[in-house]
Formats: C-alpha cells, sequence, structure tokens
C-alpha cells in the first residue's frame, strides 16, 4: 500500500483568516468546526484539502511550494482581478502580450501563488 496526500498544510499567523480567504478563492468550505482564533482550519475544495497551521514564525523566504490556479469560469485576467478584491497581491507579471504566460500572486499573508490561463484560454492559444 501506498500513501496518500491528506492535506496539503501551510504555516501561517492566522489560521482561520487564512482559511477564509482561500475558501473564498477556491470555492471551498471550511470545516464545521473551524471557528475564528483557532489554531488550525481545514478548507475542502474540488477534492483538495488544504489544512492551516498557526506558527509563531513570520514568512521570510519564497515559498519552496506553491499553488497553481486555473480558472473555471472566468479568464485568468478575470480571475486576477477578483483575486486582488478579496486582498491577495499581484508580485510578478509574467503575463504575455499574445496572452500566454501567468501572474504570481501572494495572499494575505504573502505566500505565493500563480494564476495560469483556464482551459478555454489555452484551448485557443497553444503554447
Amino acid at each position: 500500500m501506498t500513501s496518500l496526500v491528506r492535506h496539503l498544510t501551510i504555516d501561517c499567523a492566522d489560521a482561520y483568516r487564512l482559511a477564509t480567504f482561500w475558501a473564498q478563492v477556491l470555492g471551498g468550505t471550511l470545516a464545521e468546526d473551524d471557528e475564528d482564533g483557532d489554531p488550525e482550519a481545514t478548507v475542502t475544495a474540488g477534492g483538495v484539502s488544504l489544512l492551516f497551521i498557526k506558527v509563531p514564525d513570520a514568512k521570510t523566504v519564497k515559498n519552496r511550494v506553491h499553488l497553481d490556479l486555473q480558472p473555471q469560469d472566468r479568464s485568468r485576467d478575470e480571475e486576477v482581478e477578483r483575486l486582488l478584491s478579496l486582498g491577495a497581491t499581484l508580485v510578478g507579471d509574467h503575463r504575455r502580450p499574445d496572452g500566454t504566460g501567468w501572474a504570481t500572486m501572494a495572499d494575505i499573508e504573502g505566500n505565493e501563488f500563480c494564476v495560469e490561463r483556464s482551459a478555454e484560454e489555452r484551448a485557443r492559444i497553444r503554447n
């Protein structure tokens, strides 16, 4: 028997606040027993479970692992705008004039993630 990834765990300063942000980003849900101030909070979305755990250390360097998001019902650029409205920041803009590329963003605690093109955009522009 092999192992199964149960959660992708993210260290953070405020587990409930960051989990709430990611629940909005992913259209997911928080665990029923998660409350503001809890040291752990879990988000489930699209078959993925993210576990946020409060740690005393501040983020100081670039993530070694990050999420790559692919919008399902909007374009990459529309998703970037939606995420900015939720409190994310644009860290690196790698979008090209021909429509290829991605945007590197940071969540409300500075954890980097990328927004790629939607499947529809990929079908129109091969690269």
